[in-house]
């Protein structure tokens, strides 16, 4: 799959290993979409994972780019790459007080909710807690976000930055766990935040299957 103009600073094009529902790699594909970066991609399957990527990253988990000589393996790495070599006019950047904030809900995400986020997905596996008490355990960020979006159409202003897009897929996991029980659900800021992501013209382009 290409993605929109080829950089003229490479030799070639990135070649990212990824896996379409990974939020880690949602949000790789998004900032390198965003970045209007060209790329190709390669879907891998989790139960036969490709002798090329564990060959560049031992670990086997997605994404990973490879840019000649070049191998990031965490997401976030690769979109600090895609937003650096950027080719957009179009980003909204952050000033260093955002960018302090961004990063601080970024780790938040990561470390905190993203631990939670895994017991409630997979709460057959967590018994000693029921399905609402994992769940219920979540609630902390999403008020984090509620509160932030009452104010602001995005996380950081009313434009969207790399920090919606860090954190979108992982409240898009959430949201899918129980999506009857979230559509009910208090959290109003966060569906129609989730809402305006899930219907832009990005994510439609980086969920198109390889």
């Amino acid at each position: 799959m290409n993605y929109v103009r080829q950089l003229n600073s490479i030799e070639s094009k990135p070649y990212l290993f990824s896996y379409r529902r990974c939020p880690y790699a949602m949000r790789a594909r998004m900032a390198l979409v965003e970045s209007n970066i060209l790329f190709d991609v390669y879907e891998i399957s989790l139960r036969d994972k490709p002798k090329e990527m564990i060959s560049v990253s031992p670990k086997g988990t997605v994404p990973v780019l490879l840019l000649n000589k070049l191998v990031l393996d965490e997401s976030l790495e690769i979109m600090k790459w895609a937003y650096k070599n950027s080719q957009s006019k179009h980003l909204n950047l952050l000033d260093t007080n955002d960018k302090e904030l961004a990063d601080e809900l970024i780790t938040m995400n990561d470390y905190k909710f993203k631990p939670f986020l895994d017991k409630y997905k997979y709460f057959e596996r967590h018994q000693d807690k029921s399905k609402i008490e994992h769940r219920e355990n979540c609630y902390f960020f999403l008020k984090i976000l509620e509160k932030r979006l009452e104010k602001t159409k995005f996380l950081i202003g009313n434009k969207r930055t790399y920090l919606d897009i860090s954190i979108f897929p992982f409240i898009r996991q959430f949201m899918n766990v129980d999506k009857d029980w979230f559509d009910k659900s208090d959290f109003k800021m966060v569906k129609e935040w989730l809402t305006l992501i899930i219907e832009s013209e990005l994510f439609k382009q980086v969920m198109i299957k390889p």
